[in-house]
């Protein structure tokens, strides 16, 4: 060899010597909550052969990220590579995940350390003794009970050999465990069969004769075929199992339904990728009944929830739905109710008939809503009960429409009465069967958002069940809310009591028309705590629009009796409700892409003198408690009017502020006004799907004690003082 050519490759001898004895270099990254490390399971790469590089992840305590199908919520890890010309990344292989519950939510996620193997391909072209950097672009989503996405760019130098490359002395064989621990074919038969509410899958083959089949759960590739918390009951077979599956958007809504099924089934330490195709289930694959179960560990008040079974979480939500007539949200809306009662006090047939509408009306709406929910969620948005509300043009067209129904109670135009008639009956909203079907629908839309005691558990059972099982729980809640009504109406005795027909009742509905344009100034505020100045004025200006198009209906109505044209009264009231509808849909397209505050966070309010609520967020709670402080947590959104009774008068005042002070307690507030799905998650915790509620920590650590829903001061203060004793 020339001394030329000796100079030449002297610098890749060298690298190569120091290389053999360290066969590979990467320097961790620490995103935050991760250390992130790429690694590899061999010393080198061969020309023309494949490499296992993996991504490393060292996760915080207490923090998870997903699995290539996250669940519920999340989102999988992603890696983006730039390597050398010629190479090449294959998919990542995927270890079995777990199952993560948050509330009603399942999640598929990583914790601790874990590793994600990517066979990489080495060209043959590759030079041996020179050395090559890979580079890996990962980004997580990493969660505790709040999510953050983190980043990291991690890199892998590798040298060229001949030959076989050897093993990596610190990762190799930790990579090889992952690689053979990970999901693969195993010659296993598996069909599924579509029986009525139920998918079932069977699985067959001979590693499965004889197996420990006792937590049995099949992990889906598509995030849409199955619903994924519930539970996977296990029938076990001579030849293997048969799950039973609740079936997901993929066969219950999808135009073409799925031909096969592939995800993983994990047993007791193992778990092999199966891919099903439709067929009849085997008799070998079940008739052994279940396997003995593990006893179930409950966790928080989510579990108490889904633990509840069906029949007593209908009575529940039954109960609830009684007691939310109660609560300050429906007050205003049950004026309209009120008003036309007693129009009909002493007509027993016209009252009955009133009386099932208003009960139709609730129900439809409720279901309505309730079918919505659930597929909001199932879509995998952590939305809760209320969410109508957390919708600013939604809001918007609740005030406009509340306007209207009071302006009809004020006489200005009449719904379902002629204008001659208005003075002897309490003529307009719910003088009919119609206005009775709206009143309900607008009592629920409104109030509803709100939760009564006896609500929460039940809601948060429907709210982990099969769609049919939680439309049954919100029929019982839609029940008991319309049951006092019903009753009044199919009770005469009650109502004619009252006074007989006379001028009085219309002076009584023009009356009860204030607490409807209360509610309609309520729903403007909601707005504009929601979008802004810009938004509220053209609001606003749609509300004068409406009030115009009600007062020339009145007049058209007025001049059609009298004989007179009514055309064009008619026609610039149309005009005038377009033109509303325009300013409103202008106002809310201008509201920015992200108005809301970050999430987990509030912005800070008062609530009461001396007294100031704190941005509330999960790590801020136990920040406080590990400095000693008790802390109380208000879960409150501007929508809920029994929020904002609470917060006007148990959680101001100077006896709190007194308090708080001698207990050295935090009042925290976590505001839903708008959609925000770190609170919706801490609101599943708990067993919740809506506000308010109110969580008081000890000092130190430990769990929340849960307050009622309607609070008095003496209530909050007894709460804290116990927290501050540790009781």
């Amino acid at each position: 060899m020339s001394l030329r050519k000796l100079f030449a490759v002297l610098p890749a001898l060298v690298i190569a010597l120091v290389l053999g004895a360290q066969p590979s270099q990467a320097q961790p990254v620490h995103t935050g909550h991760i250390e992130v490390e790429l690694v590899s399971q061999e010393a080198g790469a061969a020309p023309g052969s494949t490499v296992y590089v993996a991504l490393s992840q060292k996760i915080q305590p207490g923090w998870h990220t997903y699995w290539r199908n996250p669940g519920d919520a999340g989102d999988a890890t992603k890696i983006v590579w730039t390597l050398p010309p010629g190479w090449t990344a294959g998919d990542i292989v995927w270890p079995t995940p777990e199952k993560s519950r948050v509330g009603p939510l399942l999640d598929f996620a990583y914790t601790g350390e874990v590793l994600l193997p990517v066979p990489i391909s080495v060209p043959a072209s590759a030079q041996v003794g020179s050395v090559v950097t890979l580079k890996a672009a990962a980004a997580f989503l990493v969660c505790e009970q709040v999510c953050v996405p983190e980043d990291a760019v991690v890199t892998l130098t590798l040298p060229v050999v001949a030959g076989t490359p050897g093993t990596d002395p610190k990762w190799g064989a930790k990579v090889a465990e992952t690689l053979a621990k990970a999901p693969k074919p195993a010659g296993l038969r598996a069909v599924f069969a579509l029986q009525g509410s139920v998918l079932k899958l069977a699985v067959t083959g001979a590693p499965l004769r004889g197996a420990d089949m006792s937590g049995a759960f099949f992990y889906p590739y598509s995030g849409k075929a199955i619903e994924h918390p519930p539970e996977q009951p296990i029938e076990r077979g001579p030849e293997g199992l048969t799950l039973s599956l609740t079936p997901g958007y993929d066969f219950t809504q999808a135009e073409t339904k799925p031909t096969e099924l592939s995800g993983v089934l994990a047993l007791n330490g193992v778990a092999y990728e199966i891919t099903a195709t439709p067929g009849t289930i085997p008799a070998e694959a079940g008739g052994l009944g279940a396997p003995p179960a593990a006893p179930a560990k409950a966790h928080g008040a989510a579990s108490e929830g889904a633990s509840l079974g069906l029949p007593l979480a209908v009575a529940l939500a039954f109960l609830g739905g009684l007691i939310l007539n109660l609560m300050p949200c429906v007050f205003p809306i049950l004026s309209m109710k009120a008003a036309s009662l007693t129009a009909h006090a002493h007509d027993a047939g016209k009252t009955r008939v009133q009386g099932l509408a208003f009960l139709v009306g609730v129900v439809v709406t409720f279901l309505a809503l309730a079918g919505l929910l659930i597929a909001v969620r199932a879509g995998g948005a952590a939305v809760g009960w209320g969410f109508q509300l957390q919708s600013p043009a939604v809001v918007a067209a609740l005030a406009l429409l509340m306007l209207l129904v009071a302006l009809n109670m004020s006489g200005v135009f009449e719904v379902g009465a002629s204008v001659q008639n208005a003075a002897s009956g309490a003529g307009g909203s719910g003088n009919g069967v119609g206005g009775s079907f709206l009143t309900g629908a607008l009592a629920v839309l409104v109030a509803a958002p709100c939760t009564a005691p006896f609500m929460a558990g039940a809601l948060g059972y429907a709210l982990t069940q099969p769609p049919l099982l939680s439309l049954a729980v919100f029929l019982g809640l839609a029940l008991g809310f319309a049951a006092p009504f019903v009753i009044l109406a199919f009770v005469p005795g009650l109502l004619g009591r009252l006074p007989r027909p006379g001028p009085w009742m219309d002076v009584l509905k023009k009356g009860l028309a204030f607490p409807m344009y209360a509610t309609a100034a309520w729903l403007a505020w909601v707005y504009s705590q929601q979008t802004g100045s810009i938004p509220l004025a053209a609001l606003l200006a749609a509300a004068v629009l409406v009030a115009f198009a009600a007062w020339l209906y009145g007049l058209a109505q007025t001049r059609q009796i009298a004989g007179k044209g009514a055309v064009v009264p008619f026609i610039l009231a149309a005009l005038s409700i377009v033109a509303a509808v325009a300013l409103v849909v202008v106002g809310v397209r201008s509201v920015p892409a992200a108005p809301a505050p970050a999430a987990g966070t509030s912005a800070e309010a008062p609530a009461g003198p001396g007294l100031a609520a704190e941005t509330w967020s999960p790590e801020k709670v136990k920040e406080l408690q590990a400095q000693g402080k008790v802390v109380m947590v208000d879960f409150t959104a501007d929508w809920c009017v029994t929020c904002k009774v609470n917060e006007g008068t148990a959680l101001k005042g100077q006896r709190l502020v007194d308090a708080f002070k001698a207990n050295d307690a935090v009042l925290l507030r976590a505001d839903w006004t708008k959609r925000d799905a770190v609170i919706a998650a801490a609101l599943a915790e708990h067993g919740r799907a809506g506000v308010p509620l109110y969580l008081v920590y000890p000092k130190g650590t430990g769990e929340p004690a849960v307050l009622p829903q309607l609070l008095t001061e003496g209530l909050v203060i007894e709460a804290v003082e116990k927290a501050a004793k540790g009781a």
